[in-house]
């Protein structure tokens, strides 16, 4: 089937399989920021932003996305940056495969909350699982980037 969808303010259309996951969609489609690590949605690799809201990209069929707004990493590329600045100043950065789908979470997270207590954080966080880290350095950046203490 083909469907249309927004992707990063580009009206794109591609062919899926009835029973497709959006993250192989997009994949296919040659988006590789987004990535599976759990097949579970567990891990939080796949996050994307469907019409604003993270959402794990391996666990909602391409057809849900047909006529919304997908937003990737690649649509957010200047919070990004500005984020792994701060990751890699707080010493936080790893290996780099669980970025993206981080990196997602948390810029949405500075666009839904006001100055969120750490409590708020890690529960906004809670699913993006990092095998390289401790989360302390993360933990770190996420509050240097949203200007908390």
């Amino acid at each position: 089937m083909e469907i249309e969808f927004t992707l990063n303010n580009k009206v794109v259309k591609m062919k899926a399989e009835n029973d497709e996951f959006l993250a192989d969609t997009l994949r296919n489609y040659g988006t590789l920021s987004i990535r599976k690590g759990c097949n579970t949605s567990c891990c939080g690799l796949c996050t994307v932003w469907l019409d604003g809201k993270p959402t794990l990209s391996c666990n909602i069929l391409s057809i849900r996305a047909n006529g919304r707004q997908i937003t990737t990493i690649e649509g957010v590329s200047q919070q990004a940056e500005e984020f792994a600045q701060i990751l890699v100043a707080e010493g936080a950065e790893q290996c780099g495969f669980c970025s993206p789908g981080f990196i997602m979470t948390v810029i949405a997270m500075k666009n839904e909350l006001t100055n969120p207590t750490e409590e708020q954080i890690i529960h906004y966080l809670t699913g993006n699982l990092c095998r390289c880290t401790g989360y302390m350095g993360q933990l770190r950046a996420v509050k240097t980037y949203l200007g908390v203490e």
